[in-house]
């Protein structure tokens, strides 16, 4: 072969190549300047000096980060933790249940059932939200079922379990989906064999079920926990801004404190966390993993 023949072959391979990298061009554009770009403006702002306005100054301190381990900061730090906790335990137990209820149905059924769980979010999410004001609050359904039998005045609005209960309704689906999936594919015979086995109900579950849907369980906890943490219009309308979550604090920073370089530490501190789950998370897909392999 001669050298004019392998420059045309390499220049060919070449072409390819080149035209596979510009057309990476445009989405690497998109998340540099969208993604990469903002949170490294962030991070920068969380170390700076705020001005008297709360505006960002030259220099670099680590106060912003400090100041958060005030009582009144870390106690919304912990509160937020506590109740993405709480919903993520509450959205896998429902999502669990509801899951395994649908794959149980036969499979022309399944999909209507899981546009049943869609259909609702197909609305605007704060259209929603006032939904439940009305179904909690003192006029709505339940008060009025309540009444018939002497209970006058009731009224779930606002309180810590409104905030509860719109977060499990605003996050089930993302419970469910993974689950379903999961589930979904688990082999029957897996399940009739446990039976024969002498397993019961819980045995089947606990054996069979729960450790083959242990990846789709680990993704709903992280698809369920980190938008908890940052949510930040229900607990202002269904709790009343009394027990504010870290979304909430970020909001206040911003914008009723004016100051930009606490409110990035805060956003900083829910990153941390968030990568924080998405590790631990990741760990258990591989330990899940490695378990099958072996």
């Amino acid at each position: 072969m001669t050298s004019t023949t392998r420059a045309i072959q390499l220049g060919r391979k070449e072409r390819p190549k080149r035209g596979s990298l510009l057309l990476l061009v445009p989405g690497i554009a998109s998340v540099v300047l969208l993604g990469i770009l903002p949170l490294f403006i962030v991070a920068r702002n969380s170390f700076a000096v705020a001005d008297n306005y709360g505006g960002i100054t030259d220099g670099l301190t680590f106060d912003n980060y400090a100041k958060l381990l005030d009582p009144v900061y870390s106690k919304t730090l912990f509160y937020s933790l506590g109740l993405g906790v709480l919903n993520t335990v509450v959205c896998l137990v429902v999502g669990y249940i509801t899951s395994y209820y649908i794959v149980s149905r036969p499979p022309n059924r399944q999909g209507f059932l899981l546009l049943l769980v869609i259909i609702p979010f197909w609305t605007d999410f704060l259209v929603r939200t006032f939904a439940w004001i009305t179904i909690l609050g003192s006029g709505g359904p339940i008060a009025g079922v309540l009444g018939i039998f002497g209970v006058a005045g009731f009224s779930l609005i606002p309180s810590n379990v409104a905030v509860v209960l719109g977060l499990l309704y605003s996050f089930l689906p993302t419970a469910i989906f993974p689950i379903y999936a999961s589930m979904r594919s688990i082999d029957p015979s897996l399940k009739e064999a446990a039976t024969d086995l002498g397993c019961g109900w819980w045995g089947v579950h606990r054996r069979v079920i729960l450790p083959l849907t242990g990846p789709g369980i680990l993704g709903a906890a992280l698809l369920t926990f980190i938008p908890t943490m940052g949510v930040f219009v229900i607990p202002v309308l269904l709790g009343g801004g009394k027990d504010p979550l870290v979304g909430n604090l970020i909001v206040t920073l911003y914008t009723e404190f004016r100051n930009q370089p606490m409110g990035a530490a805060a956003s900083m501190v829910l990153l941390l966390l968030m990568l924080i789950s998405m590790v631990l998370v990741g760990l258990g897909l591989k330990r899940s993993s490695a378990k099958k392999g072996a």
